[in-house]
């Protein structure tokens, strides 16, 4: 396995990788063609790269037995039918997850054999209710599975598939369980070979020291996320919104490659364009906004339709603000429809 591996990764650097090659954003499906299929699986991840995205995004968390498997939080009731299960009754507990009291199960209390035996289900069903037709199909994949994917995926189709994984609440998991996930990724990385600059790889995280070991650890590119309000989790004293000034973002390029900014950073509800891509670029940061998605339920006020909030709005008018933007890459649920406002259909 680990020899095949290596031949097709051969094969992949071979041909250009997508951030460096594409003359036009690239596209990161956003947990997989995650508005077509469950997130985070990998028929989700394989119609994504079907559909032409440039990289596919696992968010990673750990199970006992420190392996890295591709789930949106460590919290498994809301993607699985672990709640289901009467044999993990006893495995429900309470934790706080970054100032948030959750009551469930956590992927670190399960070992890896335990995980695959449950099966994933949709987890915005109410806006997605065509997904929830594949509940019950589809195990939790771990990070190699989703490597060996997109290599494969690279192989068939004659381009390099990108991974752009996101390690989940590392800070939590080290305070409160002792795991160290930023050490299992890095291990992985060099493992897979996507240690190096040019490894067709972004690995993102919402906080800053993990972000910094792993500029010490691997030369693999990095991008700080960013969320909507607040700061983040690891440094209580950092606000994203001075952190996305002029002085804030120098100070991010010291340890990072890029951010991703939530979109609203970048783009008004009214369809205006902020200063905040054209200030990273500035600082030498990329800049991959999330997340474009066309249903009502994610879309501004003004652009949504008619019909509840499972029915497509004005996706097309906050895509194509999106791109105005000049940002260098988007996160999508919808891969397909990206695809073909970019190449112009």
């Amino acid at each position: 396995m680990v020899r095949s591996l290596a031949l097709i990764a051969a094969l992949a650097l071979a041909l250009p990788d997508p951030a460096i090659a594409a003359d036009r954003p690239i596209v990161i499906a956003h947990r997989g063609a995650s508005g077509e299929r469950p997130e985070h699986t990998l028929v989700a991840y394989e119609r994504a790269i079907d559909q032409g995205a440039d990289f596919i995004e696992p968010d990673l968390v750990v199970t006992k037995d420190l392996v890295l498997v591709a789930r949106h939080e460590n919290e498994l009731s809301s993607t699985t039918d672990v709640a289901s299960r009467r044999e993990f009754e006893d495995r429900r507990r309470t934790k706080t997850i970054e100032g948030q009291t959750l009551s469930g199960w956590f992927a670190e209390d399960f070992t890896l054999a335990e995980l695959r035996t449950l099966r994933v289900k949709e987890r915005a069903a109410g806006i997605r209710p065509a997904n929830a037709r594949f509940d019950g199909f589809y195990q939790i994949p771990t990070f190699e599975e989703v490597v060996k994917l997109a290599r494969a995926k690279g192989a068939e189709t004659g381009r390099v598939i990108g991974l752009y994984p996101e390690l989940k609440h590392p800070t939590v998991l080290l305070e409160q369980e002792g795991i160290d996930s930023v050490d299992l990724l890095v291990r992985d990385l060099r493992r897979f070979g996507l240690d190096k600059a040019d490894a067709p790889v972004f690995v993102q995280v919402f906080e800053v020291r993990p972000l910094q070991r792993l500029n010490k650890l691997v030369d693999t590119r990095l991008i700080l996320l960013i969320g909507p309000q607040g700061g983040p989790y690891d440094e209580q004293g950092l606000r994203w919104a001075d952190m996305m000034t002029p002085t804030g973002l120098a100070e991010v390029a010291t340890y990072a490659d890029g951010i991703g900014p939530f979109l609203g950073h970048v783009v008004t509800p009214e369809g205006t364009t902020t200063t905040l891509v054209a200030d990273a670029h500035k600082a030498g940061l990329k800049v991959h906004p999330w997340t474009l998605r066309k249903e009502n339920g994610f879309l501004p006020e003004a652009l949504r339709s008619p019909g509840g909030p499972a029915a497509e709005g004005d996706w097309r008018s906050l895509f194509r603000a999106a791109i105005a933007s000049g940002a260098d890459g988007f996160f999508t649920d919808n891969v397909k429809e990206l695809v073909g406002l970019l190449d112009g259909r």
